[in-house]
């Protein structure tokens, strides 16, 4: 019997409150299956299984905050399943009404995990028409994919009747706050979801509690004191514990941006390239370059990681950051890069990350060019050991082979662990940072 554990979804976390859970007991799941939402001071954050398994029992109500380390839920072997799952074969059974007799066989239950059934809601695909190729007849991802590409099955034009909403955990929250009845309000997000958004417009809704006096504002004060008490812990032990260095170049831009303007000039608009995929495809092949910089420090000693997990410092409104890893960004191209930037963004500021973003960072990178600042001292996100902060593309004159031209340009910044490295390696890392973005078509 194995067990399913509060995780700590990021260096300064030490509890956090459960919302959701997205299994139930008797559900299958495999490792890398999202099963629960937990909320930490910054954000929800989608947690997935450790290990393969048949859920036993879960041990913690959504809503309740735990410690980490904390047991969620119980796992059983997976081995065991098919004993404890009875075979489904046609029953005997007395003979039946004419009436009864006419209608359809019951169908056989599907097995499939909590992700793959979201896969085939998604999709449009009707499960119990998938012959699954997993043990025991589970339908798969594969199944999913390739039922969704051969046979797609239109959706349903109206649901089943349901009072469950479809919503996220932030609008349910919201909807508490209010004292509205979520059930009364008109989704507009994927699939007539119910995002905070529609909570806070909607001025008809069903009070669920008229004479409750619950200040509105206070919720989201509260709740950004306490990202702003996270977020200035963590810096704090930054500081304490990390001695800092910093190195910084100025790097000429004309080559990249030249070579992104024509690589856009026969793209559509929705699809060109913007200069912030450039830098961070750079910033991520510098950090293998100098693998040194890329990695944690843990236990007195670097622990260089093998490949490159980047960390994009995100701004939430009306305040608060956030810093979920783009996972081997070095190896993703530029389209590629810049949709995974979209989405890691969009779903960092409706708070709903996973834990392999918050957790598994290699180096971050600190981009306030949008804002105007000219260049970046970072505060390193422990346990790594290296940030890069990267300022807004500026015009400065610039002497080239004795000629005086005016150049686009940014100021890049390394700030370093001085326990893991020094100067030197930051200042390979920004000159193989200028030597990439010299030559964008190897990006």
């Amino acid at each position: 019997m194995g067990e399913f554990v509060m995780p700590s979804l990021g260096a300064d976390m030490t509890e956090g409150t459960l919302l959701e859970w997205l299994v139930k007991p008797g559900d299958t799941v495999h490792r890398g299956d999202i099963v629960a939402v937990v909320d930490t001071d910054k954000a929800a954050i989608e947690v997935e299984c450790f290990e393969d398994g048949v859920v036993a029992d879960l041990l913690v109500a959504p809503g309740t905050k735990v410690a980490v380390g904390t047991p969620l839920a119980q796992l059983g072997d997976e081995a065991a399943l098919p004993a404890s799952r009875p075979v489904v074969t046609a029953p005997t059974v007395p003979e039946a009404p004419a009436a009864e007799a006419a209608m359809p066989p019951k169908p056989e239950p599907v097995v499939a995990s909590p992700l793959v059934r979201h896969l085939a809601h998604t999709a449009g695909v009707d499960l119990s028409s998938v012959p699954g190729s997993g043990p025991d007849g589970v339908v798969t991802r594969s199944d999913v994919e390739a039922a969704r590409v051969d046979v797609p099955l239109p959706r349903p034009a109206t649901p089943a009747p349901s009072r469950r909403v479809r919503s996220s955990p932030l609008a349910r929250r919201r909807a508490e706050e209010l004292g509205v009845d979520i059930t009364q309000i008109a989704g507009t997000g994927p699939d007539g979801s119910v995002t905070v958004a529609d909570v806070n417009r909607t001025t008809t809704a069903v009070r669920t509690a008229p004479t409750a006096s619950v200040p509105v504002e206070k919720p989201a004060t509260d709740r950004n004191a306490a990202m702003r008490r996270a977020i200035g812990e963590l810096m704090a032990r930054s500081k304490r514990e990390i001695p800092h260095y910093y190195v910084t170049t100025t790097i000429d831009l004309s080559t990249a941006l030249s070579w992104m303007r024509d690589v856009n000039a026969t793209r559509p608009v929705s699809q060109r390239l913007v200069p912030a995929a450039l830098l961070l495809k750079a910033s991520a092949m510098a950090a293998r370059a100098v693998p040194s910089l890329n990695g944690t420090w843990a236990d007195d000693h670097l622990e260089a990681a093998d490949h490159v997990h980047l960390g994009v410092a995100v701004s939430l409104r009306p305040s608060g950051l956030v810093a979920p890893a783009i996972l081997d960004a070095d190896t993703l191209d530029l389209d590629t890069l810049m949709e995974r930037l979209r989405d890691v963004v969009t779903r960092a500021r409706s708070g709903r990350l996973r834990r392999t973003e918050m957790t598994e960072g290699t180096i971050t990178v600190t981009n306030l060019g949008e804002n105007g600042a000219e260049s970046v001292l970072g505060v390193i996100f422990p346990p790594q050991v290296a940030l890069v902060g990267l300022g807004r593309i500026v015009e400065r004159p610039w002497a080239s082979n004795g000629m005086l031209a005016v150049r686009p340009t940014v100021t890049a910044t390394l700030s370093g662990d001085h326990r893991a490295t020094d100067g030197h390696a930051g200042s390979r890392y920004l000159a193989a940072l200028d030597d990439l973005l010299q030559t964008p078509e190897k990006l």
